[in-house]
């Protein structure tokens, strides 16, 4: 099926429209992800401070609230609580056709949401294009949307939910399994335990050093699912181009006088980066540096 849409020029024009819908849910994904984990963390307080103080504890399953999650309530104006209709819910042309503005009360829409669907698109198109139209490109597009998702929340929130890395991880081992990529079961065990005990080992070596923490647990476990995906051969690649970008933006970032030398800064969009380029070409530049170093 995908190779007869490939004969017929259909897959990258499909992959690019399915790459706007993803991005589209993807805007949901990352508001509404991080206000259902403060949520669950208010829950999970009031039930200890509950059972410290003897008193009984909150039901889990009473409703405390209107529902919130990823399908409800239904997309609205921020401003006038105006439900969003289907046909202004378009990726990227509603905006532009609304000029920016919501339909019920003109107020400014934020320009985020086009670039995130666009950018979504782009980041599809840019892994069709690469990799030949097979089961295996759909789950890199599955795993690149994932991956963005990751970056567009931690550099908001400083945040890597277990939500998203933890399922990523346990599907790279599975996909490693189905005989439609490139890396083994074996490789991709070892590179989902090496690449979380590497990250561990850095920030406790860190943390017994200076006494204080480098960097979250978040962080392990996104490194984890990139070695479920590609294998333990690709973490070194992959800890060195996000290591070398992260600390270029950071010196740049303190330069321009952006940001202190002591603020906290997301590594996750650093590795996500990192893993992008490690699956679309990092066979080339292990092999390139193999040969630079005449091994």
């Amino acid at each position: 099926m995908i190779q007869t849409l490939a004969d017929a020029g259909l897959f990258l024009p499909l992959v690019t429209v399915l790459g706007l819908l993803i991005g589209s849910f993807l805007n949901v994904v990352v508001h509404r992800l991080p206000i259902m984990m403060e949520n669950e963390l208010r829950l999970d307080c009031e039930w200890l401070s509950a059972k410290d103080n003897g008193l009984p504890e909150p039901d889990p399953t009473a409703p405390t609230g209107p529902i919130f999650n990823l399908s409800k309530p239904r997309s609205r104006c921020p401003q006038c609580d105006t439900q969003i209709r289907a046909r202004d819910n378009i990726p990227v042309l509603s905006w532009v056709l609304l000029k920016g503005r919501c339909r019920g009360c003109d107020h400014p829409i934020s320009a985020r949401y086009p670039i995130v669907e666009a950018s979504t698109a782009a980041l599809s198109l840019l892994v069709a294009w690469v990799m030949e139209p097979s089961l295996a490109t759909i789950a890199a597009l599955a795993l690149v949307w994932t991956l963005w998702a990751l970056t567009l929340i931690d550099a908001d929130t400083q945040l890597l939910p277990d939500q998203l890395t933890l399922p990523l991880t346990w599907a790279g081992l599975l996909v490693a399994t189905t005989g439609v990529w490139p890396v083994s079961l074996t490789d991709a065990l070892f590179g989902a335990v090496f690449g979380y005990l590497s990250l561990w080992s850095v920030f406790h070596l860190f943390r017994i050093l200076t006494g204080k923490h480098g960097m979250g647990a978040g962080d392990f476990k996104l490194l984890a699912a990139l070695g479920a995906w590609m294998g333990w051969q690709v973490l070194p690649l992959i800890i060195v181009l996000s290591s070398l970008v992260g600390a270029v933006v950071g010196i740049s970032a303190i330069a321009l006088a952006k940001m202190g030398a002591r603020a906290p800064m997301a590594f996750g969009p650093y590795l996500a980066g990192a893993g992008l380029i490690a699956l679309l070409w990092g066979a080339q530049l292990i092999d390139g540096y193999k040969a630079v170093a005449g091994l």
